[in-house]
């Protein structure tokens, strides 16, 4: 039910990662965050540092503080719609085209997500390279080792990036952010990802502690009356 495992990442990367003594500019430690609706998952690194860790960024993708990541079946992100029964049956049970979701954020992540349920821990900074190559594997390239674009993210500006995985149940969206989580030094019982509530029992196991309960952002509402 997951994902073939990545490559693991080349010894200099990890390395050039490994930070014996604190510097502002680089820690030991970076935060990351699992992002959750009432159903689907996904993730936000620092995208300085998956940069210097060997993230394969698409053509032309904005410099940013952060990038969320989600998974899911090609066909329902490209279409930006409802689908037909049909269609919903065949990408759940049927293997089916996936993609890769990244979308640049500068704001704060609750500022960003401020509707979803945010979960975050501080990881050593030598997952970076783990992180890299896992979302690398998640990619096809194009002949310059660019990821391949599929198209526009659902939203923020970002976009949708062509996956040489296939999508069905029960590797959905959760399994895959499991993955991530993985890569991130997390222990996932990849039984215990495929519900959004269990994947929450997982990371809570793992140390992530929720600092955004999903009510909303007062100010934003305020500021659209």
């Amino acid at each position: 039910m997951t994902l073939p495992p990545a490559p693991e990442p080349s010894p200099e990367l990890v390395r050039r990662n490994t930070v014996s003594t604190y510097t502002p500019e680089r820690p030991p430690e970076v935060q990351v965050w699992m992002i959750a609706d009432k159903l689907h998952t996904g993730m936000v690194f620092p995208y300085d540092w998956l940069i210097e860790s060997g993230f394969v960024p698409p053509e032309n993708f904005p410099k940013a503080k952060y990038v969320t990541f989600s998974w899911g079946d090609r066909m329902a992100y490209v279409n930006a719609r409802w689908l037909t029964p049909g269609e919903v049956v065949k990408a759940i049970f049927l293997p089916s085209a996936a993609v890769m979701e990244c979308i640049p954020i500068n704001w704060e992540v609750p500022e960003v997500s401020p509707n979803q349920h945010i979960w975050m821990k501080s990881i050593p900074r030598e997952r970076g390279p783990f992180v890299a190559s896992y979302l690398n594997h998640c990619t096809i390239q194009d002949s310059f080792g660019k990821p391949i674009i599929a198209g526009d993210s659902s939203w923020g500006g970002g976009v949708l990036l062509e996956s040489p995985q296939v999508y069905y149940f029960p590797r959905i969206c959760n399994v895959w952010t499991g993955q991530a989580l993985e890569a991130c030094g997390a222990r996932i019982n990849p039984l215990m990802s495929i519900h959004r509530d269990l994947l929450v029992t997982e990371i809570e196991r793992n140390g992530f502690v929720e600092v955004w309960d999903g009510s909303g952002n007062k100010n934003i509402e305020n500021q659209e009356d």
